[in-house]
């Protein structure tokens, strides 16, 4: 895996925490994925996993 294809990941890793976390403050508020708060969460950790060496 490139350099560039982790960082990609990595990336879309921390907009998921903080598109949940906005969630979470109810600054942003997308009704369609409010109960899959937790899940966007798992789903950005286990991005940043793969994207680690």
């Amino acid at each position: 895996m490139s350099n560039k294809t982790r960082s990609i990941l990595k990336a879309i890793a921390v907009l998921l925490v903080l598109l949940a976390v906005l969630m979470e403050l109810k600054v942003v508020i997308i009704p369609a994925i409010v109960l899959y708060k937790f899940w966007l969460v798992v789903i950005a950790f286990g991005l940043l996993l793969i994207g680690s060496k």
